[in-house]
């Protein structure tokens, strides 16, 4: 399966199944909760009635930092805060956890109720579904009380299990640990992955030979991606040691020096290296927000040189897959010159570049092509029609399409099996005759379904059990808020039945926006809790995802960045003007990129929000993008602008919401970060918060809580995950009563 991922790794990715559905796994971007569990210390009965004393905020000293910018003086009273290396920095941002921690500690008993509730809807001995690789099964299991997963694998069903790796073990003497690429060789003799102990997303390559033990190679850094040849050469990419931009392939033959094969120079683009679904080819991929180009060899003749599919040009984006001597591209390159802005897909000769591309899928106006799966006989297109993903099922026999729809309003259908852990491929081999994808919704927990491809018939192999859930004590709505361009904006509702819409219910808003990525209608466990005390929850699906196709997405970045905030405001009006709740009951919240977003409307609207929740949030902006050294920044100037262009520089500012603070009453906020953070800088919501504090007019609260030991994607465990949303949504309810 190949998909696009809009992140700081790599713009367009290349797995075993195309789908350019830009799933951000990095970028400026949140990881989304899952449910965590374990019994905490933190929260137990002493920790709860433990008084703890008020404290004054922090205040962070002035000092004296000042560039210029076109012919401009900038004066930032705390750029000193981004030193963490500075013993007066840490300091403070203790001082500033003591601070949250003092002001919260009425909240344990909340907290501690709401954990025990997540955990009770939390299957804790729990075993993913199998996915077929070569001759083994291959799997994760979590066992109850532990926070990690263990990779198995089985000859066949009834086989004994093979452990592979128990990144509990891994876990021991680490307080942070993320385990991603996780690649078994064709043999199945060898596996690769790559280890994360800080949380900045700087991987280290190992290699564990299966049939020993024995570790095989562990001294290889800032790793981003890798796949084996057939046999068993390994390529991989790394990422500059600075920048933490992917940019330079490299072939190692275990037991020799590395060699290196290309190296991307152009800073604006990432690259990533993965293989087709059916083994043939090595794929490396580099790419831009806006262009790409992919490179390839056989994966039989790893030392060949390198072959160019389509050459770059600007604008213009592809990615391809592989079956029986022809590549199937998905892109934008439209014909006469025109652009297919919603993607087609064209057929092209292996080894023939130059060569008459075939349509196989024309452009639709109306539909998102988000992914390709290709088979041996058949081929499986995901596209996306007004924000609903539904499935086309080709017949090469037949040269016949067919449809498979969904009936419910409110859903997210997926190509592929969701792993817990990262596969070669996440669906059906290729010479299957059944696909596989999951279904969910914001009150139905994720199934996955298995369909024959010649029939359609179908069959669930797995669903997600939910302890302690009853699916029909909720309900869900689509409704479309109108904004004030004439646009309507897609909104997904989910609430307790019961709730009157009499303007007097809580609401939480969630709002993205950003590289593309639309915002699923997924069931979270951890929401339930909300919804039990009379929450509606909202997600707002804003110009900037691709939810209504491409074009969405191009309304909502560069010069046009705007509309992701007036459309996250004028849905809000909605929501009060249409008595589905009224402003001191509203509560919204936004991640990464999102943080922007409510860092903004914060600070365009401030009376309009009861409160508001940024977690690792972009918020400063201004800063971030002058500065070309830091991660994620010259690879993300066609998502923000390149501020060193004084226009984009002018509009930049306009909206950046560190820039716009200013004297006048906020909503209570509560920030949250990380320390180890290489995406969203921790100093960035530490500088916001300092900096609010020194001119807001009102008594709310605004805090900052700072995990000093993790990164962007916040706790690792699955038990600490679940403990900061117990944490963030009793701060939520205390918000609006609780």
């Amino acid at each position: 399966m190949l998909k696009k991922h809009l992140t700081k790794l790599f713009a367009i990715s290349l797995v075993c199944t195309i789908s350019i559905n830009a799933c951000v796994t990095a970028g400026k971007m949140e990881k989304q909760a899952q449910p965590k569990t374990e019994l905490l210390s933190f929260l137990d009965n002493k920790a709860a009635t433990t008084q703890v004393k008020y404290i004054q905020p922090p205040l962070a000293p002035k000092k004296l930092h000042q560039e210029v910018r076109h012919d401009e003086t900038i004066h930032d009273n705390y750029f000193w805060l981004r030193d963490k290396e500075n013993p007066e920095v840490l300091k403070h941002l203790k001082a500033e956890n003591a601070y949250t921690e003092s002001l919260t500690a009425n909240l344990k008993p909340l907290q501690t109720q709401l954990y025990q509730e997540m955990l009770g809807r939390v299957q804790e001995n729990r075993t993913s579904v199998a996915v077929q690789l070569g001759n083994y099964l291959y799997y994760t299991r979590y066992e109850k009380g532990k926070n990690y997963p263990i990779h198995c694998r089985k000859k066949n069903a009834n086989a004994k299990e093979e452990i592979l790796l128990d990144q509990n073990q891994l876990a021991a003497n680490e307080k942070y640990l993320n385990i991603s690429t996780f690649n078994v060789s064709d043999d199945g003799n060898l596996v690769a992955y790559a280890i994360d102990t800080k949380g900045d997303i700087r991987y280290n390559l190992v290699v564990k030979d299966l049939r020993t033990g024995k570790i095989l190679s562990d001294s290889i850094q800032n790793i981003s991606s890798l796949t084996w040849a057939s046999d068993n050469t390994l390529f991989y990419v790394t990422a500059d040691k600075i920048t933490n931009r992917p940019n330079t392939l490299w072939r190692l033959e275990l037991g020799n020096t590395p060699q290196k094969v290309i190296e991307e120079k152009d800073v604006e683009f990432s690259s990533r290296v993965s293989r087709t679904k059916d083994k043939k080819y090595i794929l490396y991929t580099v790419a831009s927000k806006d262009t790409s180009e992919i490179h390839y060899l056989d994966a039989a003749k790893p030392k060949d040189n390198l072959q160019i599919i389509s050459k770059r040009a600007k604008g213009y984006e592809y990615l391809v897959e592989h079956r029986n001597g022809l590549w199937y591209k998905i892109t934008n390159e439209g014909v006469n010159n025109q652009k297919a802005i919603n993607y087609r897909i064209v057929t092209l000769p292996v080894g023939n570049s130059q060569g008459a591309e075939q349509e196989f899928l024309p452009h639709n106006q109306s539909a998102f092509i988000n992914g390709i799966d290709l088979y041996k006989d058949f081929a499986v297109v995901s596209e996306k029609k007004l924000g609903l993903n539904k499935f086309l099922v080709y017949n090469f026999e037949t040269k016949n399409w067919r449809e498979v729809n969904f009936p419910d309003s409110v859903y997210t259908a997926a190509l592929g099996v969701e792993q817990e852990s990262t596969y070669e491929s996440i669906n059906q081999p290729f010479d299957s005759n059944s696909f596989r994808y999951t279904y969910t919704s914001l009150i139905s927990p994720t199934a996955i379904y298995e369909q024959n491809l010649a029939t359609g018939t179908q069959q669930i192999i797995n669903r997600k059990q939910i302890p302690n859930y009853d699916a029909s004590l909720y309900t869900t709505e689509r409704v479309w808020a109108p904004v004030r361009d004439g646009v309507k904006v897609p909104l997904s509702i989910v609430y307790r039945k019961g709730v009157e819409r009499n303007g007097q219910a809580p609401l939480l808003m969630y709002g993205y926006g950003a590289y593309g990525y639309g915002l699923e209608a997924r069931f979270d466990s951890s929401l339930i809790s909300l919804l039990d005390r009379g929450v509606i929850y909202v997600i707002a699906h804003i110009r900037g995802g691709d939810e209504l196709g491409k074009q969405w997405y191009e309304d909502g970045k560069l010069m046009n960045k705007k509309n992701t905030f007036n459309d996250f405001i004028d849905s809000a009006e909605y929501l009060i003007n249409n008595r589905w709740t009224s402003k001191d009951r509203l509560l919204i919240r936004g991640g990464s990129a999102g943080g922007l977003l409510i860092g903004a409307v914060a600070n365009m609207r401030p009376d309009l929000f009861k409160a508001a929740h940024l977690a690792v949030p972009f918020v400063d902006i201004m800063n971030t993008m002058w500065d070309e050294s830091l991660p994620l920044t010259t690879e993300e100037y066609l998502e923000w602008g390149n501020p060193h262009e004084k226009s984009a520089y002018d509009y930049m500012r306009a909206y950046s919401p560190y820039d716009n603070l200013a004297p006048k009453a906020y909503p209570a906020i509560l920030l949250t970060t990380s320390i180890n953070d290489s995406q969203v800088g921790y100093w960035e919501p530490t500088k916001y918060v300092a900096k609010l504090r020194t001119l807001k007019t009102d008594n709310n609260p605004l805090l900052l809580k700072i995990n000093l030991e993790a990164g962007h994607q916040g706790a690792s465990g699955r038990y600490e995950q679940l403990k900061d949303i117990a944490f963030e949504q009793a701060w939520m309810l205390s918000q609006v009563g609780f």
